[in-house]
């Protein structure tokens, strides 16, 4: 089994899982690629038998490793997909953070989870990615996000009022705070706290959620993933923030957007015996009803 591991840190805590992880997969005679940065974090702190390959970008470990390990919490898993980008490699988390949605092995079974792995037992899913196609050059090749788009204000002072276009008809002005663009993904994370709704990650929609909306009938609304979506942003200053997923970019007020679909989607690997539902349930406390316990459910 060739792994690529991917992380941006190493906690104190989680030195003892890290090196459990190592040590599975060289007593497995499994071949190991280490993220350059990633592996200067674990000098000092984990012993590696065999000294593993050292990679830095997506070309070093393309049609060489069969996974890509991302070791942290989500927002490690949504730093890899930059790295894996088209590549096909599956991505699987082990959570060392907190809440975890898309990191689904828990650093407690990173052993049954390696065996599962290397006997097929697992299974691949596809994540639909949005891309900001215009302005281009804005976020460099890495142009794509796996949770959302987000427009928001500068500062605490201002407001935004924002001008958005479904495949050239027009939706709405939100006066804002920021608006939104999340896929299925996404739609547990930022758009989830600014009360959009839930969407299986295998719906073929993108979600647009206004943040602090000041028109206070305006609500979430959920379109085809096709569409074509055009942002214009008007504002008090002459700049408005933009972020893909965990990049923030400054953009000049006089920049239009055009968001759509990405011609290529990241493949998630996951166990067999966990799914969406059961993971919004444990992660969201659904159903923590003593009544539902007396039903076995």
């Amino acid at each position: 089994m060739r792994i690529a591991m991917f992380g941006k840190n190493v906690a104190e805590e989680s030195v003892l899982f890290i090196q459990e992880l190592v040590d599975e997969l060289q007593n497995n005679e499994g071949v190991i690629f280490v993220y350059k940065p990633f592996f200067e974090c674990l000098q000092g702190k984990i012993v590696f038998t065999l000294q593993p390959n050292l990679f830095t970008k997506q070309q070093e470990i393309a049609n060489k490793v069969d996974y890509l390990f991302s070791i942290g919490g989500d927002g490690t898993i949504l730093d890899s997909v930059m790295l894996v980008g088209d590549s096909g490699i599956p991505v699987t988390g082990i959570n060392l953070g907190r809440l975890g949605f898309l990191s689904s092995i828990s650093k407690e079974h990173i052993i049954p989870a390696i065996k599962a792995i290397q006997n097929g037992q697992y299974l691949i899913e596809e994540r639909t990615l949005l891309q900001l196609d215009s302005p281009g050059g804005l976020f460099g090749p890495t142009n794509y996000a796996m949770n959302e788009l987000t427009v928001f204000k500068p500062n605490v002072m201002s407001m935004l009022t924002i001008k958005t276009w479904i495949n050239g008809a027009f939706l709405n002005a939100y006066w804002a705070d920021g608006l939104i663009v999340a896929t299925p993904t996404g739609s547990t994370a930022y758009s989830l706290s600014c009360t959009g709704p839930i969407i299986t990650p295998d719906s073929e929609n993108f979600l647009i959620t206004p943040i602090a909306s000041h028109n206070l009938t305006v609500r979430p609304i959920v379109i085809r993933d096709d569409s074509e979506i055009k942002i214009r942003v008007e504002g008090k200053g002459p700049h408005f923030l933009l972020s893909l997923d965990s990049r923030i970019a400054t953009v000049d007020h006089a920049v239009e957007l055009i968001i759509r679909k990405a011609s290529f989607k990241i493949n998630l690997l996951r166990m067999i015996d966990k799914n969406f539902f059961q993971t919004i349930r444990e992660k969201l406390n659904w159903g923590l009803d003593n009544r539902n316990w007396h039903n076995n459910v």
